[in-house]
């Protein structure tokens, strides 16, 4: 079985353009292909937002070359545990008028 990033204790990234930033010099395409394309205007189309640990310092090259900065790369949310909250936290339930559970 193999360990996901969050068992293994790295931290996923993720790419996002803000497009009302972004001038379309394709700067971010050329250092990273892998992830990014340009559309036919020159403005950036991520290939996946999601950043592998091994392209991470190039997209970080690409996030501090960006002239206007558009490109942002930032730490995806990490998913709660996959276990069952502990007794006692669940709110109480309320009953209606009858006494019976509502």
């Amino acid at each position: 079985m193999a360990m996901t990033r969050a068992q293994a204790g790295v931290q996923a990234h993720v790419l996002a353009v803000d497009f009302a930033a972004c001038d379309g010099h394709g700067l971010c395409a050329e250092l990273l292909p892998e992830l990014i394309g340009l559309d036919e205007w020159g403005y950036p189309v991520l290939h996946s937002p999601t950043v592998p640990a091994e392209l991470l310092p190039h997209a970080r090259r690409a996030v501090a070359a960006c002239p206007v900065m558009a490109l942002r790369l930032n730490r995806a949310p990490t998913p709660p545990p996959d276990h069952p909250p502990s007794r006692g936290t669940a709110a109480p339930r309320r009953t209606v008028s009858g006494g019976q559970p509502g």
